[in-house]
């Protein structure tokens, strides 16, 4: 690897972030034809019916590569420091008209770690209230608990979608040179000193 480059993330998790990032968009799509009975989208989709069981297994995909993050994201995320704390009073520096000197960060932000636990809970109660709905067991009181799955669902999806679209725009436009982890799973050292000085120490650069 060329000196002044340094690998952020393997491939299996470029993987496992596409995987989960494309099946959502799928997710998103069918969802918002079968809320508003969008006859475009379903016809796009073969079918009301052939929709709904895309829906379906796409969820199952999706709930899949949720799962795989928290091997990695996780732990990481739960390691909440004063730094962390320090960097979320200060906004990162976003928010401040001269460069401002934040705390040092590890593999990921104080604000990336937040966002995954609340991605990770909200894919969650997605993932779960979406079997519910796709199985709706044959029990005299499952009226009630398959109403209350679409309530959740639906709720934990509106706000999921909020979060994807703040983190794709931290992603690109706030933070030029962020995306290209999640595609070649490198950047340039100096880059990672300047947001993850945590981080590039441990890994001895």
């Amino acid at each position: 690897m060329n000196n002044n480059m340094i690998r952020k993330v393997t491939g299996s998790e470029i993987l496992i972030h596409w995987t989960l990032a494309i099946s959502f968009f799928i997710l998103v799509i069918s969802g918002f034809g079968f809320l508003f009975h969008m006859e475009s989208i379903g016809s796009a989709f073969g079918g009301f019916d052939q929709m709904r069981d895309i829906h379906n297994w796409v969820g199952v995909v999706f709930a899949v590569a949720l799962f795989l993050t928290a091997f990695h994201y996780l732990p990481v995320a739960l390691r909440f420091t004063s730094d962390d704390k320090a960097w979320l009073l200060q906004g990162g520096g976003y928010f401040s008209r001269k460069k401002a000197h934040v705390p040092p960060q590890d593999e990921i932000n104080a604000a990336q770690k937040l966002l995954y636990l609340l991605v990770l809970l909200l894919g969650t109660a997605i993932s779960v209230t979406g079997i519910v709905i796709w199985l709706r067991p044959g029990m005299a009181a499952a009226n009630k608990l398959v109403l209350f799955s679409f309530l959740v669902h639906n709720i934990s999806f509106d706000i999921f979608l909020m979060a994807i679209v703040a983190h794709i725009y931290f992603a690109t436009l706030a933070n030029p040179g962020t995306l290209r982890i999640m595609i070649s799973g490198t950047v340039p050292l100096e880059w990672a000193r300047k947001r993850h000085a945590k981080w590039v120490q441990k890994m001895g650069y």
